[in-house]
């Protein structure tokens, strides 16, 4: 039985409440907790676990409590043109400054068929569909990505050098979901290995590489190797060329650079968040992409145009024993209509982390753990 059965599940709107509770208690303003909230519930409804609720205490909540992330967010235009802007972060909540390049590069497009936006100086910025998803709801294709600290080795090198790098795209369809690829270019990200030591599960070979060398699956060692940089993560294709490592390489590469130099932002290293034995702001930056369908189609004819491509690559013949092929977004559809019946099952160190906020700030909740 899958073990999240057997968690105990909490609504979605009494999450996000919670979620909103936590941030403002920790010096977020409302209205920025709102935004926060409404990006980690996104993620939890989609069953992207690891970057929801999990995300709440440790990279927040802590971060704020440190001193290297500030609650208060006040993203300023540092230069801007008819389809452009930069948008310098100061290293606050990552969503919020986020949403607002989104909200930018998606005017643009409105009025000029594209827009684009990038931001330096930020923090982590929650699920990057979230952002694509603004665009698509809007008409839009959507595109984003964003660069983090190192975790990511190159291909045969076993130094942590780039982060995940997700390269998301977004666009609309129509079905009742959008075509939604949401994706590091790392074979796995830190998140996702946190649920498995959760679990108490290894996990797969082929998504750590040692300083040997050699694939990793102790997963709570891997956790604490990857801090010290004994341990690095394999980019999309694993450890060998052989297996296509060198392409999620260039692509980690292609969303650092987007993420970096267009905005004169800092890059690698110097995301470790850390200098000179101290915590300091991890200073990220991201990119989104709006681009507006209408200067080149009628927007139902190309909803239909994907649609059609979705539901026959669905119905293409099926490997020996398959029940199902799914197309890009639709388990996350499918798993949101679950979630928001069900509610969201919080595994045990959720509990915890959830039990500690609770008693912290003294909230008033009665969750059934």
């Amino acid at each position: 039985m899958d073990k999240n059965q057997q968690n105990p599940r909490i609504s979605v709107e009494t999450l996000e409440r919670f979620m909103i509770d936590v941030l403002t208690g920790v010096g977020v303003p409302r209205h920025d907790a709102e935004i926060v909230a409404d990006v980690l519930i996104t993620a939890d409804k989609f069953g992207i676990d690891s970057h929801g609720m999990g995300r709440l205490k440790p990279i927040y909540y802590t971060r704020i409590k440190q001193g290297i992330l500030n609650p208060i967010t006040k993203p300023e235009v540092v230069r801007e043109g008819l389809t452009s802007a930069v948008i310098d972060g100061h290293h606050g909540m990552g969503h919020v400054v986020s949403k607002q390049a989104m909200e930018m590069a998606i005017a643009k497009a409105k009025q000029y068929g594209m827009g684009m936006v990038v931001v330096r100086n930020s923090s982590h910025y929650g699920i990057a569909g979230y952002y694509t998803l603004m665009a698509a709801n809007a008409g839009m294709i959507g595109i984003t990505g964003t660069n983090a600290r190192p975790s990511i080795a190159p291909t045969f090198g076993v130094q942590p050098m780039l982060g995940t790098n997700p390269l998301t795209f977004t666009m609309p369809s129509d079905e009742e979901f959008p075509f939604f690829l949401d994706c590091a270019t790392s074979m796995s990200q830190r998140g996702k290995i946190e649920v498995h030591a959760r679990l108490d599960k290894d996990i797969p070979e082929n998504w750590v590489i040692g300083n040997d060398g050699k694939t990793r699956t102790d997963t709570h060692a891997i956790l604490k190797d990857l801090t010290t940089g004994d341990a690095a993560l394999t980019p999309l294709g694993g450890i060998s060329e052989v297996t296509g490592s060198h392409k999620g390489y260039g692509y980690a590469t292609v969303v650092e650079i987007l993420s970096a130099a267009l905005q004169s932002g800092a890059f690698l290293h110097a995301l470790s968040g850390e200098q000179d034995g101290k915590k300091v702001p991890h200073a990220l930056g991201h990119f989104f992409i709006a681009i507006d369908i209408e200067p080149f189609t009628e927007l139902e004819e190309f909803k239909k145009t994907t649609g059609d491509i979705l539901r026959a690559l669905r119905a293409s013949k099926k490997a020996p024993g398959q029940e199902r092929i799914y197309t890009a977004g639709e388990k996350e559809y499918l798993t949101s209509l679950e979630r928001c019946k069900l509610g969201v099952p919080i595994g045990e160190s959720l509990q915890q982390d959830i039990r500690d906020l609770v008693k912290e700030l003294n909230l008033d909740y009665d969750f059934p753990f």
